[in-house]
């Protein structure tokens, strides 16, 4: 068994994109979105065009995995084509460049890091910091953590936390982010004055699912059943890919669909491997084949969504601590506190 650095080196050799399947599975997968839209237009059949608008969100959730790899500068680099479409697709897509390479590199630099800043991630409180939190912020943690957030994630996460957020915090650094919110607003001018229908079947139902999807796969591929925690000064990368992020089990279709960002401990130890190439890294390495393993079944759903606090003790996530447990921790906290006093106090 290879050590944390020896298998870094060793993925490197997959680190190496096919050009021309590079491009093949950005342009097929774009061809697909724009018929599957003109399905939705020109097709008189409500129930093939409602069809059409559900495929169109599905097969967005593998548009953005591929811009993912763009802006990983994994796949399709110094091409000015690709920059253009990928550069177009962002904005239209609510993922500016500047915020997503922004939050996503912070991202994998501090997966799953206890006491780390969340730029990119879901927020994650510790039991003792829970217990010692006011009502307000724990409300406002319950908020993010709520399987709400990624039900309305195209409004939540996308709308709000990629561009409004970004705006506000740092305008100068994010116009792209503001130049994206106008063009949406005039895309959903557009669609309306063409009717609701094409609006609600071209860009509302799409973009809902897609985000929601998304919203939810990025969560559980780093909050789930085993998932492992490390404190700051103990960070280590590649512990962080192969224990802090999962193995989503899927079938062939949705393995497409999601552009194979099920095999995300591979893509956390070597962000430089292109999605297509996941599967056999995997295949490839032995260190890779037992990982925490997930999927989108209702029970493993559920199991990840009910995870809300890291346990220092247990050294697992658990649910919320209920109200006694929240006392016992803060009684244990002040009497340590006091402890720490007394020993100083002394002569």
């Amino acid at each position: 068994m290879r050590d944390g650095k020896q298998l870094l080196l060793d993925s490197r050799p997959y680190a190496h994109e096919h050009r021309a399947t590079s491009w093949w599975v950005l342009l097929s997968t774009l061809s697909l979105f724009l018929l599957l839209q003109a399905v939705i237009v020109a097709v008189d059949n409500l129930p093939i065009r409602i069809v059409a608008s559900l495929a169109a969100g599905m097969v967005m959730i593998r548009m953005f995995i591929i811009y993912h790899d763009y802006e990983h500068g994994t796949i399709l680099t110094r091409s000015r084509i690709a920059w253009i479409i990928m550069s177009v697709w962002g904005i239209l897509s609510l993922n500016p460049p500047s915020i997503w390479r922004r939050s996503h590199n912070h991202h994998h630099k501090h997966n799953s890091k206890m006491y780390g800043a969340s730029i990119g991630s879901f927020p994650m409180m510790t039991t003792d910091q829970y217990a010692a939190a006011t009502p307000t912020e724990r409300l406002a943690y319950r908020v993010t953590r709520h399987p709400l957030i990624f039900v309305f994630g195209y409004l939540t996460v996308f709308l709000y936390g990629m561009c409004i957020r970004s705006v506000i915090a740092n305008p100068r650094q994010h116009a792209d982010s503001a130049f994206s919110l106008v063009v949406h607003i005039l895309i959903v001018a557009f669609l309306a004055w063409c009717g609701l229908d094409i609006l609600l079947l071209c860009l509302m139902l799409p973009a809902a699912l897609s985000s929601m999807m998304g919203a939810y796969l990025f969560y559980a591929q780093h909050n789930f059943p085993g998932a492992h925690v490390q404190p700051a000064k103990e960070w280590d990368y590649v512990t962080a890919a192969l224990r802090s992020s999962s193995y989503m089990k899927m079938n062939p279709i949705m393995a497409w669909l999601t552009g194979n960002i099920g095999y995300h401990h591979v893509h956390h130890l070597n962000h430089h491997i292109p999605f297509y190439r996941l599967p056999e890294t995997m295949a490839a390495f032995e260190e890779l084949q037992s990982p925490g393993v997930t999927t989108l079944l209702p029970w493993d759903v559920y199991a990840c969504l009910r995870l809300k606090v890291w346990d220092t003790e247990r050294g697992c996530l658990t649910p919320f601590p209920t109200r006694s447990k929240r006392a016992a921790v803060r009684s244990k906290a002040k009497a340590k506190a006091e402890s720490v006093s007394d020993t100083a106090a002394r002569p």
